[in-house]
């Protein structure tokens, strides 16, 4: 029997586990990850007694344990980078710009909702909140973010709200004196934020699985659909365009667009930034890719 820290990730195993995890959710690892994947997974072989990734690989495709152990392994081997107002020239956006146009007719409606997809440990979540708290959004007012992550691990850490020093790298100092509370554990964030914030697991490439956020005004994706192949990322912008309302926002990350991907976005210029906006007029989807048209789906 070999021990745990002796067993390697042979080339054919890790294009098993490569396509394995891009069929489920999306992501593309590329052959440098190897090392990293084997790494981060050698010790779930530990765990269930195995001796070798192929068997793990065969784990994975059980029916009965396959799709937690599945989860498991994503969980392990995707990135979770992030911190409070991370590329914060979009949150001033947000502020100054498009709540101002969500406030207005034909945009005004009575709840503003707000998708955060792949929103890691939580950080993206509560900086939206503080932004809309910056903007006279009242306790009162009917306003919910709703943040997504098919890492479990990071939506539980989410939910609990507290936090070390490496998230607040990029947060003014009286905005993180004015909505977090010490504790021995860490900063907490402020309980009037929370009302707002909700989290939940999601595979952004299940459909079904996405009408439970509903219909939105917004929808944050940032440096998430860079791990994706194409074909993946088509599939996620024609879901988003689908939970958008008409006349709502997509906002992606600095290096991210749709260019050969979509066509179905309006760009509208900000003052600091360029954003996508799904057509007011839009009655039904159009894509840019190959494929058919849908349908609008379902709260």
């Amino acid at each position: 029997m070999r021990f745990p820290d002796e067993v390697r990730l042979a080339p054919d195993e890790f294009r098993l586990l490569r396509d394995l995890i891009n069929q489920h959710c999306g992501i593309s690892l590329n052959p440098e990850a190897r090392p990293v994947v084997e790494r981060r997974l050698r010790e779930r072989l530990s765990l269930h007694g195995l001796q070798s990734f192929g068997e793990y690989y065969q784990l994975l495709r059980s029916a009965d344990r396959g799709r937690a152990e599945l989860d498991e392994a994503i969980d392990l081997v995707t990135i979770n980078e992030t911190y409070f107002f991370r590329e914060d020239y979009q949150l001033r956006a947000l502020r100054t710009e498009l709540f101002p146009m969500l406030r207005r007719p034909p945009l005004s409606r009575e709840t503003l909702n707000i998708w955060s997809a792949g929103c890691s440990t939580g950080e993206e979540v509560y900086s939206i909140a503080i932004m809309a708290r910056e903007a006279g959004f009242s306790a009162r007012r009917d306003l919910r973010i709703f943040g997504s992550d098919i890492s479990r691990r990071c939506v539980t850490h989410a939910r609990r709200g507290v936090y070390g020093p490496s998230s607040f790298r990029a947060i003014p100092p009286e905005i993180k004196k004015k909505y977090f509370v010490e504790h021995p554990d860490g900063l907490h964030v402020l309980d009037e934020l929370r009302p707002w914030c909700h989290f939940g697991h999601l595979n952004l490439l299940d459909p079904a699985r996405a009408t439970v956020v509903g219909r939105v005004d917004i929808i944050f994706c940032r440096n998430v659909l860079i791990y994706f192949d194409d074909v993946s990322r088509r599939r996620v912008i024609d879901m988003f365009y689908d939970r958008l309302l008409p006349g709502g926002f997509l906002l992606l990350g600095h290096s991210e667009s749709l260019l050969n991907v979509s066509t179905a976005f309006e760009l509208v210029h900000l003052r600091e930034d360029l954003v996508y906006r799904k057509p007011i007029s839009a009655s039904r989807f159009v894509s840019g890719t190959e494929g058919g048209a849908l349908g609008p789906g379902k709260p």
